[in-house]
């Protein structure tokens, strides 16, 4: 498209809708988007496509800084470490060599397999913080595949159970994240709401979850003795 076109008549990719935003790598394009986000001017599927354009340009930094921080974490994080130990006691091994940093594209943090590990989405990682939250997430998830042999893909509880696990444990609800991050300003049941809450997303999006009236009974249905459980900790940590 050409450097000269305003936003007001620039189209998607797709050359069909104007959403706002405009091609284009080089600084004066990115101030142009940016004043587009700003005014109002961008539609939403512009500033997805601004999000994309973004992150493959900034794959290589992110991914690199990804690695680095992930590193870091694995040396030096406790929650990382006493995670890593206790998967380590029951057969597994989690570390550089199977907790991969790649530009995702369907904006989430990260995911864990059982057969290849942990997936980190560098593009989506905030800062070092997020990214030990997401890594403490994913490893209780490998931690319950181990100890527990969840059935992923068939059996809902077994989902629900280690969602309300890894979002009880990993840190990721604590209030500060809740109050700062995500605009959830109560003071009071604050982190067993965001648990609850995350969990119910989780589920929900399964593909043998009806819709989210399922998801809430499911979660429902296991949710005092799965939230109880602290396991590899005492209690919850963070």
């Amino acid at each position: 498209m050409p450097d000269s076109e305003t936003p007001s008549t620039a189209t998607s990719s797709s050359g069909s809708q104007d959403t706002g935003f405009t091609p284009g790598d080089d600084t004066w394009t990115q101030w142009r988007n940016v004043f587009a986000i700003l005014s109002g001017k961008m539609t939403d599927k512009g500033k997805e496509e601004f999000r994309v354009a973004r992150d493959i340009r900034n794959e290589a930094a992110d991914c690199k800084r990804c690695e680095d921080q992930r590193d870091y974490l694995l040396q030096w994080s406790p929650v990382i470490r006493y995670l890593s130990d206790g998967i380590r006691q029951l057969g597994g091994d989690l570390s550089s060599h199977n907790i991969y940093c790649r530009r995702c594209t369907n904006r989430k943090a990260g995911g864990f397999d059982p057969e290849y590990g942990i997936l980190l989405c560098a593009n989506e990682m905030k800062d070092q913080g997020h990214l030990e939250d997401t890594m403490a997430h994913e490893m209780v998830h490998a931690f319950d595949h181990l100890r527990f042999k969840v059935n992923w893909t068939e059996n809902l509880r077994h989902a629900a159970c280690t969602e309300i696990r890894a979002s009880s444990l990993s840190g990721e609800c604590r209030w500060a994240r809740e109050f700062f991050r995500r605009g959830q300003w109560k003071f009071t049941q604050q982190h067993q709401e965001c648990v609850r809450r995350r969990a119910i997303l989780s589920v929900r999006a399964r593909p043998t979850c009806k819709d989210e009236a399922h998801a809430t009974k499911v979660v429902n249905e296991v949710w005092d003795s799965c939230f109880r459980d602290t396991r590899p900790f005492d209690e919850i940590y963070r």
